[in-house]
C-alpha cells in the first residue's frame, strides 16, 4: 500500500509542466537517435547527459530515461521502412516488418511494433513497481561481502550469460578494471597508473568514457562503412491504427510469453537483443502459421518488439534496487546518478524516494507519451534518413566535444574523448563488447572497495564470502552464471543421450 502511495506521488511530480516538456523532448530525441542506424540508445544518452547537469536530478533521469524509451521505439521504423535496423534488438523485427512495408501494410506493421513495445514496457514497469522496493528492503541487509558477492553476480553474469564470446567479455572488463583503477586509492591515499598527469589524479570520468567509447567510436565506424538509405514511403491514419489495435488481441498468449522473456533477459543481464531473437523463434515454431514468418506475418513483428522493450525497461530494476546496471543503457544512467550524487541501490529508496518514484511513474507516463508521438510522427522522423550523413555526423561530433569540454572545463578531457573514442572504434572493429567494460568502470572502484571492506573485516580471509547462507548463495550463483555456457551446453549434451540410453 506504501508503495502505491508512493507511486502516486510521483506522478505527481511527472506531471508537473517542466517535467511534461522535458519527457516530450526526450521522447522526440531518443525518436531521432534510434532511427539512425548504429547510434543507439546507450550512446545516446551518453552523448546528451551533460544537457542535464544544469536540472535537478529527478528531471534529468525523467529526460533521459525518455531518451531511452524514445530510442526503443525509434529502431522499429528504420526496420520496418527501410530494412536496416536502428538497434541491435530491431533486426528480428526486420524479419516480417519490411515484407509488411513491402506488401502495402507499413501502417500495420508500425502500429504494431509500436503498441507491442509499449504492452512490453508497461508489463516490465509493473513488474519494477511490485519486485523493486522487496528487493532493495532486502538488499538493506546487505554487509560489505554481500555487495561484493552481487557485483560477483553481475560480472559473472556478463561473461557467462552475455552473447558475446567469454575471453572477449573477460578482456573488455579487465580494460574497465585498470580504467576505474586509475587515481587515488581511495584506502591508501597512494596514486595509481596516473603516469606524472595531475590531470588524472581523480581517475577518468566516467561520462568522457562513456562519449568517446560510444559516441565517438560509433560515429567512426559509421562513417567508415557509409550510409546508404532506400526505404518505403511511410504513413499511419487513423483507420490503420484502430484496425490493427482490433486484430492485436488474437495474439494474446505471444505478448504475455514475449513479456515474460523480455523481463527475464533484462533483470540477467543477457539483454533485448537475445529477448527479441528467443521471442520470434518461439513465437515461429509455435504459431499456427509458423509457415508465414518471414513473408509478412504480424506476429513475427508482434514477438520480438514485445520482449526487446520489456528487455530494456526490465534492465532497470537491478539498477534501481541493487545498483547494478541490467545493459549498457542502465549503465550509463547509472553513471548519471553518480554524477549528480546520488548512491544508486537500496538505500536510494529510502534517502530519495521522491526521486525514484518520480522515474517509476516517469516510466509509465513516458511509454504512453513515446506511443502517441511515435503513431503521429512517423513521416517526420522516416524523413530524417533522407538527410545525409555527412551533415548528421559532424553536428554530432561537436555535440560530443562541448559534452566533454563542460564536465570539467577542460581541454584535456576532450582528447580524452577523442582517445576513447579510438580505442571504441578498434572494439567495435574486433567485435569486442563495450558493456563489459562500462560496468567495470562504473562498478569497479565500489566493487574494490566492498571487497577490501570484506577482507580488512575477516583479516584477509576468503572465507568471509561463504560466512553466511545469503552471501554464500549469492556467490554460488554467481559461479553458476559464469559457468553457465559449459553447464547448458552438457545439459543439451545429456539430453541427446537419453534416448539412446534408454534403447
Amino acid at each position: 500500500m506504501e508503495e502505491i502511495v508512493n507511486l502516486f506521488h510521483g506522478f505527481a511530480v511527472v506531471v508537473q509542466p517542466f517535467n511534461l516538456l522535458l519527457m516530450v523532448i526526450g521522447i522526440l530525441l531518443g525518436v531521432m537517435i534510434g532511427v539512425l542506424p548504429g547510434l543507439g540508445g546507450a550512446n545516446g544518452v551518453a552523448i546528451l547527459l551533460p544537457l542535464t547537469f544544469s536540472m535537478s536530478p529527478t528531471s534529468a533521469i525523467i529526460m533521459l530515461s525518455c531518451i531511452y524509451w524514445g530510442a526503443l521505439f525509434g529502431g522499429a521504423i528504420t526496420s520496418i521502412l527501410f530494412n536496416i535496423p536502428g538497434e541491435p534488438w530491431s533486426v528480428a523485427t526486420t524479419f516480417d516488418g519490411h515484407p509488411m512495408a513491402q506488401q502495402g501494410r507499413a501502417g500495420e506493421a508500425l502500429t504494431a511494433a509500436f503498441t507491442s513495445s509499449f504492452v512490453g514496457a508497461l508489463f516490465a514497469v509493473i513488474v519494477i513497481t511490485l519486485v523493486a522496493p522487496l528487493v532493495a528492503k532486502f538488499a538493506l541487509q546487505f554487509g560489505p561481502a554481500e555487495k561484493f558477492a552481487v557485483f560477483f553476480l553481475a560480472f559473472c553474469s556478463f561473461i557467462g550469460m552475455g552473447k558475446e564470446p567469454p575471453f572477449k567479455t573477460v578482456a573488455a572488463m579487465m580494460i574497465g578494471f585498470a580504467l576505474a583503477a586509475v587515481g587515488m586509492d581511495s584506502v591508501t591515499g597512494q596514486l595509481r597508473l596516473t603516469f606524472g598527469f595531475t590531470e588524472m589524479l581523480n581517475g577518468f570520468d566516467f561520462l568522457i568514457a562513456v562519449i568517446g567509447l560510444f559516441g565517438i567510436g560509433e560515429i567512426l565506424l559509421t562513417m567508415e562503412e557509409g550510409l546508404a538509405f532506400r526505404g518505403r514511403a511511410a504513413g499511419i491514419n487513423l483507420k490503420v491504427v484502430i484496425q490493427t489495435w482490433k486484430e492485436l488481441p488474437r495474439y494474446w498468449m505471444t505478448s504475455i510469453r514475449s513479456c515474460l522473456i523480455g523481463c527475464w533477459m533484462g533483470i540477467s543481464p543477457a539483454g533485448a537483443t537475445p529477448a527479441s531473437f528467443m521471442s520470434y523463434g518461439i513465437a515461429k515454431r509455435t504459431s499456427k502459421r509458423g509457415d508465414n514468418f518471414g513473408k509478412g506475418e504480424i506476429e513475427g513483428v508482434i514477438a520480438p518488439e514485445t520482449a526487446a522493450h520489456a528487455a530494456g525497461t526490465a534492465a532497470l530494476l537491478p539498477m534501481l534496487s541493487l545498483g547494478v546496471p541490467g545493459s549498457p543503457t542502465a549503465a550509463v544512467l547509472l553513471g548519471g546518478l553518480l554524477i549528480w550524487g546520488l548512491q544508486p541501490g537500496p538505500l536510494l529508496f529510502v534517502e530519495q524516494k521522491e526521486f525514484v518514484w518520480g522515474l517509476i511513474a516517469s516510466m509509465y507516463v513516458g511509454n504512453l507519451v513515446g506511443l502517441i508521438v511515435v503513431l503521429t510522427c512517423v513521416p517526420l522522423f522516416a524523413a530524417i534518413l533522407r538527410v545525409p550523413f555527412s551533415i548528421i555526423a559532424p553536428n554530432i561530433l561537436v555535440l560530443c566535444a562541448i559534452g566533454a569540454y563542460s564536465v570539467h572545463n577542460s581541454a584535456f578531457d576532450v582528447v580524452l574523448m577523442l582517445v576513447f573514442g579510438v580505442i571504441g572504434y578498434l572494439m567495435k572493429k574486433c567485435n569486442y563488447p563495450m558493456a563489459p567494460l562500462v560496468l567495470a568502470i562504473v562498478l569497479g572502484d565500489r566493487a574494490e572497495e566492498a571487497f577490501r571492506q570484506s577482507l580488512l573485516g575477516s583479516q584477509g580471509s576468503l572465507s568471509v564470502f561463504w560466512s553466511n547462507g545469503l552471501v554464500g548463495t549469492i556467490m554460488a550463483l554467481g559461479l553458476i552464471a559464469l559457468f553457465w555456457g559449459l553447464i547448458s551446453e552438457g545439459w543439451a549434451r545429456a539430453k541427446a543421450l537419453l534416448p539412446r540410453s534408454a534403447l
